[in-house]
């Protein structure tokens, strides 16, 4: 059974650079928020796609066919990239009237990069600020942001007539915050705040629920113990639902042994094009190629790959986005493995993990 067609895809998710000046300590590209993570990039530096790889790999006709695009991704942000305005623009040029997104930290670029960016965004389109906290906690997560760069770029993107959510995680520290910043959010003419419940005290390493996080710098030093949430109204409620799976099914390995997958980029007709330029289906599953604690090539997500003709099969630069996409990995391989008997027989965990029906910590983030 197909995953989608190429004629199917109506959005894309875009990293186009895995580069990044901050160093979040729950984040895949660096290890606690030390060093980077050793399995990204190849000999010549972090990968990053450029105007000329874009127009390559989503040519105009493909372009039209889009009701979305937005870039976000695993590792990087899309402002460190150098052609992220002429990338934009150049979608803008094909289709007018798709929503064009963008998530950030905003600690890099001058304020008149930010004017030009909503500009070549044209009318429908967001930028999601991560900001989480003010002036005095925004740090202790995004580590490397200096706040007032980030909040002065967030003015001027405003102020040429941008439209920006401001995307809080709530950690312990910054929880006496979250009514500030809201309120902080509307007087300067910001278009949502979205206070998120972080599914990020689910360690998909451990496979275990924590109460805690140690961040690191690049020299090792302990930084901020990142904490969850003290409030129960911050907290997020699929960590609850653990204790219920586990009574359910035995353990949680059992639960995703027996979870039925409903995939969430197959109902939205979405593919992601990762800055390595992989064309793969989402987010999560190209992010468990490069956890640092494992080597790439050992887990569920590359033997998938490799039995599919290899991880260059799916390199768009080189084959294209339609062929790609008609590769047995997305013609039956993958939807096939969502049957398999249990995960120690194939079935992806990543997938049971994100899309498994009884447990969904991604969407609970965003649960009133």
């Amino acid at each position: 059974m197909n995953l989608y067609n190429y004629e199917d895809i109506r959005a894309v998710h875009l990293e186009i650079t895995e580069k990044c000046q901050a160093t979040c300590p729950m984040c895949d590209r660096n290890v606690k928020g030390g060093r980077d993570n050793p399995n990204l990039g190849d000999k010549n530096g972090l990968h990053e796609l450029s105007v000329t790889d874009i127009q390559k790999i989503l040519p105009p006709e493909f372009v039209k066919q889009l009701d979305r695009l937005y870039m976000c991704g695993n590792f990087g942000d899309p402002i460190i990239a150098s052609d992220t305005l002429e990338v934009f623009s150049y979608l803008r040029e094909h289709n007018s009237t798709m929503k064009l997104g963008m998530n950030t930290n905003a600690g890099a670029k001058k304020p008149d990069w930010w004017r030009q960016l909503a500009k070549a965004l044209g009318k429908n389109h967001y930028i999601r600020f991560s900001f989480d906290g003010l002036g005095d906690t925004n740090h202790m997560y995004r580590q490397g942001v200096n706040w007032d760069i980030a909040w002065e770029n967030a003015m001027a993107f405003i102020e040429a007539g941008g439209i920006a959510h401001w995307d809080y995680l709530i950690f312990a520290h910054n929880e006496h915050q979250v009514e500030e910043a809201e309120l902080l959010s509307k007087e300067k003419g910001f278009d949502k705040f979205i206070a998120k419940k972080t599914g990020r005290f689910f360690s998909t390493m451990t496979k275990q629920t924590k109460e805690e996080h140690q961040a690191f710098d690049h020299k090792g030093a302990q930084q901020q113990l990142l904490q969850k949430p003290k409030e129960v109204k911050y907290q997020n409620n699929a960590m609850k639902d653990i204790i219920k799976l586990e009574e359910k099914h035995g353990s949680l390995e059992k639960y995703y042994d027996n979870v039925k997958i409903k995939c969430k980029v197959a109902e939205e007709k979405s593919m992601y094009l990762s800055a390595e330029g992989l064309v793969l289906p989402c987010c999560w599953v190209a992010g468990s190629m490069y956890k640092f604690w494992q080597k790439p090539g050992e887990n569920q997500v590359w033997q998938l790959l490799q039995q599919s003709g290899g991880k260059d099969v799916f390199d768009a630069k080189t084959h294209g986005v339609k062929s790609v996409l008609s590769n047995e990995y997305f013609t039956g391989r993958l939807v096939d493995s969502w049957s398999k008997a249990n995960v120690h027989l194939g079935k992806p965990i990543v997938c049971a993990q994100k899309c498994g029906e009884e447990f969904d910590a991604f969407a609970a983030q965003f649960d009133d």
